[in-house]
């Protein structure tokens, strides 16, 4: 057995530990999203006020969107990143998303350092399959 195994083992389970606290993370802006779809239906507003707070409710609205589905789609790709971890697939991808999770301060630094540094090693890499495309 490797010694590289057991590491790239425990960088994968980060990898689903990241995952699900980036999934949580991304799941805040709910709030912000209920409380826009209100000023936009008109539920928290009289339609007579002057200011328009339909314009605040599309704003609200389209932020926690983006947050809530850029946030979910990085907690997948991290997922996915420490499955490919797992199976060693997919060399670029992992080393890609190991850059990208170095974005996700404090633990993704950390982990995304430690993804790069271990994946670096020229016997990592000779265990990684070569991908079809």
């Amino acid at each position: 057995m490797n010694p590289n195994d057991d590491l790239l083992r425990i960088l994968a389970v980060f990898h689903f530990v990241i995952a699900g606290m980036a999934t949580m993370i991304s799941l805040f802006p709910l709030v912000h999203l209920i409380v826009g779809i209100g000023l936009v239906s008109g539920v928290f507003t009289n339609p007579r006020d002057p200011f328009p707070f339909a314009l605040i409710g599309w704003i609200f609205v389209l932020f926690a969107s983006c947050w809530i589905l850029c946030g979910l789609l990085f907690a997948a790709f991290m997922a996915v990143a420490g499955r490919m971890l797992l199976k060693r697939r997919r060399y670029f991808f992992c080393l890609a998303m190991a850059g990208l999770a170095c974005m996700f301060m404090p633990f993704g630094t950390i982990l995304g350092a430690f993804t790069i540094m271990t994946l670096m090693k020229a016997d990592v890499r000779a265990q990684f399959q070569p991908s079809p495309c």
